[in-house]
Order: C-alpha cells, then sequence, then structure tokens
C-alpha cells in the first residue's frame, strides 16, 4: 500500500462482476464467520473486496473478518498492517492484527514464519467464531510452484497449490482465486481505486519464488498467449492422477488394514498380490508413515521394494521408524523404540512422536514418556488374540503417564495419522480418512468445497 491516505479512491462498494463465481466452489452457508487472510498485497486486497460483495449480495449473514500477520520480520510490516487496519475501517470490514512475537530461529526462518501465520490465522478464526480462512493464492502463485517443485524433480508436487488445506486437523484453509491471473486481480483493484503494497521481496533474486516469477514473466512476454497451457495442463493431469491414487490407497487401507491391539497393525497377505501395485505401493508407504509418526512418506522404490519382500514369511524389516514382520497370517506393523521422544511435562494439546495428539483430561502432574518393553511386559493382558510378544512391542511405544518410576498407564491422548496431522492438502483428503479411520483418530472435518 502506498499510504493510507491514498489506499481509498472511492469509498463506493467494489463490484465482483469482473470473477463470477469465484466463490462457486466454496461452501460458506451456515457459517457464522469467515476470515480472509490479508497482506495489504494485491491478491489479498483483490480476495478481500470480492469476498465482501459476494457476502453482501448472496449471505448477507456471514460475517467477514480481515486478519494481517505481522511476522515482525521487517520494520515495514507494522505500517502495512495499520493500513490494511486503516482500509477496512474505511469499508466497515472487521480487521484484525495478528503479531508473531516468538523468537525467530536463525535458520529456517521462511518455514518457521509459515507455520506461525497458519497458527496465528487459526487463532483468530477460533476467536471469531469462524470455522473458515480463505487465502488470495491465483494461477500465478500455482504456476511458479510447479515450476519450482518441477525442478526439484517432485512429482505429487506437480499438482501445485491444493485448492483447500486442513490445517492442525480441524481448520480449513480454502483459495478460491487459483483460477484467477495476478495482473487480473490487480486491473480489478485498479476499476475500483484500491492501492496495495508490493512486497520488495517478491523481486528479489536471492529468494528461488522471485527468480521463477520473473523467468515465466519473460516466457510469456515473448511467446503467444497461452504461453503457460502445458504447464497448466501437466498440474491438472498431476492433480487429477494424486487424487484418484489416493482414493485408491483409501480402498486398499479399508480392505486389508487392521489396528488388532494399541500400536498394533496387520495386513492381510492378499495385500502383497494386489494387481494395483501402485496404489498398493501407495497405501503401504502411508502405513509405514503412519505408524512410524513420520511427516513424510518413505521413498516410493523402498516401498515397492519391501511389498515385493512381503511373502516372505519369517522376515523382519524396519522402514519410516516402524517394524514390519511378515508372519503366516499377515503383515505386522508396529512403532520401533529408537528415536521415541524423551520423556517431559504433560502439554494438553502437543503432538507427542506425530502420533497422538495430548488430550486436555491429562494430568498436571507427572511426565508423559513411552511405556517402555518393561512396563508393556507387565500389563496385565494384551487387548487382542495376536501374539503377545507383537502387543507387548507395539505398546511399548506408546505414551504413558508417569509419575517418577510408576506407570500410571495410558497417558490421554488422540491417535493421528501422522503425514496429514499439521497439514492435510485436499488432494489426499481420501488417503487420510482412511488412515485416521485406521487408527481410530477424530473423523475429520467436512471439506469446504462444493464440488
Amino acid at each position: 500500500m502506498r499510504g493510507a491516505a491514498s489506499a481509498v479512491r472511492s469509498a463506493e462498494s467494489p463490484s465482483g462482476a469482473a470473477f463470477p463465481g469465484a466463490f462457486d466452489g466454496i461452501d460458506l452457508s451456515g457459517r457464522g464467520a469467515v476470515v480472509a487472510a490479508v497482506s495489504g498485497g494485491g491478491d489479498s486486497l483483490a480476495l478481500l473486496f470480492l469476498l465482501r460483495d459476494h457476502l453482501t449480495r448472496y449471505q448477507p449473514d456471514v460475517g467477514l473478518v480481515a486478519v494481517t500477520v505481522d511476522h515482525g520480520i521487517r520494520p515495514e510490516a507494522a505500517m502495512e498492517a495499520a493500513a490494511v487496519a486503516a482500509l477496512c475501517g474505511r469499508f466497515g470490514i472487521r480487521h484484525r492484527t495478528m503479531r508473531w512475537t516468538d523468537a525467530k530461529p536463525v535458520s529456517g526462518l521462511q518455514q518457521a514464519a509459515r507455520e506461525a501465520r497458519y497458527a496465528l490465522l487459526a487463532r483468530a478464526a477460533d476467536e471469531a467464531g469462524a470455522g473458515l480462512v480463505l487465502t488470495g493464492h491465483t494461477l500465478d502463485d500455482q504456476l511458479e510452484t510447479v515450476a519450482m517443485r518441477k525442478r526439484r524433480g517432485d512429482g505429487r508436487g506437480l499438482a501445485g497449490i491444493a485448492p483447500a488445506t486442513l490445517y492442525d486437523g480441524r481448520l480449513w484453509v480454502a483459495r478460491p482465486l487459483l483460477e484467477a491471473r495476478r495482473e487480473g486481480l490487480r486491473n480489478y483493484l485498479r476499476g475500483i481505486g484500491i492501492e496495495w503494497h508490493e512486497d520488495p521481496s517478491n523481486k528479489d533474486p536471492k529468494y528461488e519464488r522471485a527468480r521463477t516469477r520473473l523467468t515465466l514473466a519473460g516466457e510469456a512476454s515473448i511467446a503467444e498467449d497461452g504461453a503457460h497451457a502445458g504447464l497448466i495442463a501437466e498440474m491438472r493431469r498431476a492433480a487429477a492422477e494424486r487424487v484418484s491414487l489416493g482414493e485408491r490407497a483409501a480402498a486398499l487401507i479399508r480392505r486389508h488394514a487392521r489396528r488388532v491391539s494399541t500400536g498394533l497393525y496387520r495386513l492381510g497377505r492378499e495385500f502383497a498380490v494386489e494387481r494395483d501395485r501402485e496404489a498398493a505401493t501407495y497405501a503401504l508407504r502411508i502405513l509405514l508413515a503412519v505408524v512410524g509418526g513420520r511427516a513424510q512418506l518413505p521413498d516410493a522404490s523402498r516401498g515397492s521394494a519391501l511389498l515385493k519382500w512381503m511373502s516372505e514369511a519369517g522376515a523382519r524389516a524396519t522402514l519410516s521408524r516402524s517394524v514390519v514382520e511378515a508372519r503366516a497370517d499377515g503383515l505386522y506393523l508396529y512403532r520401533e523404540m529408537r528415536g521415541l521422544p524423551l520423556p517431559g511435562g504433560v502439554i494438553p494439546g502437543q503432538v507427542w512422536d506425530g502420533r497422538h495428539r495430548i488430550g486436555p483430561e491429562a494430568r498436571e502432574a507427572g511426565e508423559i514418556a513411552p511405556f517402555g518393553r518393561e512396563a508393556a511386559a507387565a500389563l496385565a493382558a494384551p487387548d487382542c488374540e495376536e501374539p503377545a510378544a507383537l502387543a507387548r512391542a507395539a505398546l511399548a511405544a506408546e505414551p504413558a503417564l508417569w509419575r517418577g518410576v510408576e506407570c500410571l498407564g495410558h497417558a490421554p491422548a488422540v491417535p493421528l495419522a501422522a503425514p496429514w496431522a499439521r497439514f492435510l492438502p485436499w488432494f489426499d483428503l481420501a488417503p487420510a480418512q482412511a488412515a485416521t479411520e485406521l487408527v481410530g483418530g477424530r473423523p475429520l472435518p467436512a471439506s469446504p468445497l462444493a464440488r
């Protein structure tokens, strides 16, 4: 924004006629409020006024809250947030500035800032009674993301930015402008007399995205219309394939996988001979990450090799922190003891080992730590008919409450599907739902996409 005083040239209510149907794919019905993430840049301001116009025309009972996150990294950020607040005040839009006041890490600052941004938006949404956050990502953002991932050879990532992402298992973040071009949104703002702030980092070549943006702009300037049509088509094919593969893997998980005792899972022998090898490999990789508490799936080639090995009864392997034992009646999976969290204070809501969220009813006294082999062996009886040794081995890696050397029993916790415990792209909703059902987690909130 070039200044709060010049930010508004017209106080008339802007019209979203330039982008008809932008919100048709988002289910806004029955919501008390929605949050628009507004940085002050052109994309987010266009989102704000298009959304305001849509709600005024079609869903006046839904409240709108604009939220600006000040990461406290650039000195100009506070002034930019104040300019957004002033602009919102001019148009009667509720606004909040959320500040990231934590100490900033020396390395991994961008990732930490992303985590902080989502957490602050979620807190603002909770306090506003809003179950949905909308952001202003555009087709240009998609192209940049896909181009960067293509250079890295990220196959799944070629699907691009998901139209919606579930954050922390509870809050959906939707992106209704993924089909809109950046320049078109800026033309819309020019037409209604709204000026915006240009983040200088968008043109700083030290950032990969800025370099990619400049490259794509150069390609478009020397080509005919539709310069990036091939990249867009590739992205859409990748997205459709990712969804399809996820749905097939989800069906295999539901058909073959069972939780047979606390922390112990079994795959039937027939899983190893499934004809859809691609989906079976993907399903196995998901299960390994879920059981091992990993945010990332194991390598596809290693998952494929393990699937071939499954027919060898009596074999044992470890992959992605999961122990895999092939027996006559199936393949058993459980968390290995290596790399488990150290004993620590009980913090309700914390994610433990990527596999459990500690419940609010957890006792404040004592510590949380794995059962360990001795406490697991002392348990009166396994809660299943499976081999007792496997049941106890699995239980040994589960979270327990301790007071000194005394084990108080299971820690109150909700199981999680580890790969998606923090961020669940809409593309992966089907396998995430199947994995969540398998571990006995809470049902995922319904997708806001009306399609």
